[in-house]
């Protein structure tokens, strides 16, 4: 028996493939890492939807698309404004989007359900963020795409375009990984014929847990207690010899370098000298990668993705309250390709489970 459906394939998907081992990760027969480096977040949403690079017809009809959804209906805002204030971001998403889970979400799921809640989901926590900051709702902005107009309705100013290239990065690298617990979860859903609002809830309901979602706050600690280049050595031989574990290196699937985590490296060296923290932590990860084949041979403990997650969140003034539903804003598209994918060749999700109860005297 394997606890957890570990190892069990559960589906067949021509969304994304992980090979572990070599350190693969692949978005719709392409390799994630030039996608996340080359491609806008319009283009990789497109290809996870739809199989293919849009041309540029097809790219400006889907940013239009999203641009159209961005709008809050005032009910919801409404709903959002009476929900406890200590009801967590994610629990707000998760409440808004099945608030909008209306008659035109019906079975058969559609990509034009999937545009109108990856559309719409930057501005439910756009506002939330702002309400209970005591700050005015900032309108979406049409003239900025999906990670820049996200930016710009968090803060209330235009984002640099330093911050926005890096976030969009992390954001497609965030979009879709294969069959994890919120991505199977949404499939579920859909199996039995339900609706595409109600699989995405179900999916948001699994993120919002720590073992899935949880915000990297111990790398964001780290770099916090280290401050400054000068400090990383010391600071991080004294973790390793006292036996303690460096947050955001190491992965339960990738035994070799996280491609995701060397995506986001790349992205962070192109904007150098341009963020002091980013540099900073470009400077532990080439350190910690260093000591920990030194202490540790053999172990290949690489940065994961985490690492850079931190790094990025942190450069661009994102606190630790805003990274699991920015991760929940992008894998939003992998969550709706899948649950359109699973409508096609549909079959309901049924597995058996082990009875290790006391069974009664029969006669």
């Amino acid at each position: 028996m394997n606890q957890g459906l570990k190892g069990i394939v559960a589906a067949q998907t021509a969304i994304s493939y992980i090979d572990g081992n070599k350190g693969h990760l692949v978005y719709g027969g392409l390799d994630a890492k030039k996608i996340a480096l080359d491609f806008s977040f319009e283009e990789a949403a497109y290809l996870l939807w739809y199989g293919h690079k849009p041309d540029q017809i097809q790219l400006a009809d889907l940013a239009d698309a999203l641009k159209s959804h961005r709008a809050l209906p005032r009910y919801l805002m409404d709903i959002i404004d009476t929900l406890p204030q200590d009801m967590d971001l994610m629990g707000v998403i998760r409440t808004s989007v099945s608030a909008l889970g209306d008659a035109s979400f019906g079975w058969m799921p559609t990509t034009e359900q999937a545009m109108k809640l990856t559309g719409i989901i930057p501005s439910i926590i756009a506002y939330r963020k702002r309400k209970l900051a005591n700050k005015p709702f900032v309108e979406p902005n049409e003239k900025l795409n999906h990670v820049a107009n996200y930016l710009y309705m968090l803060t209330g100013e235009m984002p640099y375009s330093a911050h926005v290239s890096a976030l969009e990065t992390y954001m497609i690298l965030t979009l879709e990984h294969g069959m994890n617990a919120s991505t199977f979860s949404a499939r579920v859903t859909i199996s039995t014929e339900s609706d595409m609002a109600s699989a995405v809830t179900s999916a948001i309901g699994t993120m919002k847990g720590p073992l899935h979602g949880g915000a990297p706050s111990g790398v964001t600690q780290m770099l916090n207690d280290i401050k400054t280049e000068d400090r990383a050595e010391e600071w991080l031989r004294q973790k390793i010899e006292s036996g303690e574990r460096l947050m955001g290196f190491g992965h339960r699937v990738y035994k070799t370098t996280d491609p995701r985590a060397e995506a986001l490296r790349e992205k962070a060296m192109e904007v150098s000298g341009q963020d002091k923290w980013l540099d900073l932590a470009l400077h532990v990860e080439k350190l910690a990668a260093k000591l920990l084949a030194e202490y540790k041979p053999g172990r290949n403990l690489y940065a994961n993705v985490e690492f850079y997650a931190a790094a990025v969140m942190r450069a661009i003034d994102m606190d630790d309250e805003l990274f699991t539903p920015t991760f929940t804003a992008s894998r939003v598209v992998g969550w709706t390709a899948h649950v359109i994918e699973q409508a096609e060749h549909n079959t309901i999700f049924r597995p058996n489970s082990e009875y290790i109860g006391h069974l009664p005297e029969f006669e």
